[in-house]
């Protein structure tokens, strides 16, 4: 195991990560961080959300980073508000004792007015964390100059994809498309459209780290299925979190609808939980993520497009109150529990007819169910 001073970490960075509670590197820092120092190259890591990737990029372009040029210098895209707010701080914390020569960070994100953005964009400005979409816009507008962009990073690739960036980041690799550039791309999964980005974007040789590669979820997630029937998963939810005690975690749902509903019901129970749907108002959004990081809500009831970038230590447990219909969901979802080393629960409540929906994730994914009763 290397300490972050053998794989070339500065001084002034170890002490920040170190107050971070960050000591030991993880899997993908150990790999991804001395290529990313040492090598002006494209670079693919595959790890699961939850193993410190942020660290693995954002350390290394800390590092490149020319404080004596205005220019921006690097562009990480992510899919949703919340991540990229997440990695500004994050990029942030870790200058605390950078000294004389601040890096300096902007975020563009919907949701928020653009021109409070492009204002914030007239300031010195060395590396831009983005949503595609708001990107794009600022391109067009020609209110963000991305032509002395040196590295690319492409954070949670898939999600990206699968939220419907794909136009937008095709877009933005062909704005930034040189030969001096480089991309990093990291990703749980790998699927057809990834593989077609890195074919017609990155160098071919790209080194490539591959985290847990025979297991695309992580190790540290008991997978578990509970059958019910639609009259009695209600009552079998709220069984499973009355024997919880004060742990906290997310539950699934598929629709808007469904979400709302399970959450007024567990409201009427007397539980501590609000639900996260794409028909709410940012602001309204912005409140339950605030209310759910920072514990005064115990459970959070989630569709799959709002719970993406949503990093909240701590979650003992996901539920899936239907199984997602896309694979890569419930490898995103169970992501969301046993994070930094820590063990968790995945437990989907499954209708007869959906075993053989279990019986396909475990094959497909490698992992093993079991099967409990609530």
């Amino acid at each position: 195991m290397s300490t972050f001073s053998e794989l070339g970490i500065h001084k002034e960075y170890i002490q920040s990560i170190k107050e971070l509670g960050i000591s030991i590197p993880s899997e993908i820092q150990e790999k991804a961080i001395p290529i990313l120092l040492n090598s002006k190259t494209d670079f693919i890591g595959l790890a699961q959300t939850g193993t410190g990737k942020t660290a693995a990029f954002g350390l290394p372009i800390l590092h490149h980073i020319d404080t004596n040029s205005n220019d921006i210098q690097a562009l990480i895209l992510s899919p949703t508000r919340e991540l990229v707010q997440q990695i500004k701080k994050q990029l942030f914390k870790f200058t605390k004792y950078k000294g004389g020569d601040n890096i300096f960070v902007e975020a563009v994100f919907g949701g928020e007015k653009i021109d409070r953005q492009i204002g914030n964009l007239k300031r010195t400005t060395h590396i831009v964390v983005a949503t595609p979409g708001r990107l794009i816009d600022l391109i067009e507008r020609g209110d963000i100059d991305i032509s002395h962009v040196k590295t690319v990073v492409l954070d949670e690739a898939d999600e990206m994809l699968s939220m419907g960036f794909k136009q937008d980041l095709n877009r933005i690799l062909k704005f930034t498309s040189k030969s001096d550039r480089n991309t990093w791309l990291f990703s749980a999964t790998m699927p057809e459209e990834i593989q077609k980005i890195v074919k017609t974007y990155m160098d071919s040789n790209s080194p490539r780290v591959e985290i847990n590669r025979d297991s695309l979820v992580n190790e540290n997630i008991r997978h578990q299925f509970a059958r019910t029937t639609i009259k009695e998963k209600t009552d079998n939810i709220i069984s499973f979190l009355e024997k919880r005690g004060r742990q906290r975690g997310i539950i699934f749902c598929r629709t808007k609808a469904g979400a709302q509903n399970l959450a007024e019901q567990l409201i009427e129970e007397g539980f501590s939980t609000a639900a996260l749907e794409g028909d709410m108002q940012q602001r309204d959004r912005d409140k339950v993520m605030r209310a759910f990081k920072n514990e005064s809500l115990q459970y959070l009831i989630s569709t799959d497009v709002s719970a993406r970038g949503i990093d909240v230590r701590g979650l003992e447990f996901v539920i899936h109150h239907q199984l997602p219909e896309q694979l890569e969901y419930y490898t995103h979802r169970s992501g969301r529990t046993a994070r930094a080393g820590k063990t968790g629960i995945s437990l989907a409540f499954i209708l007869p007819y959906e075993l053989e929906r279990i019986h396909e994730i475990q094959k497909e994914l490698n992992i093993k169910f079991t099967e409990v009763t609530v």
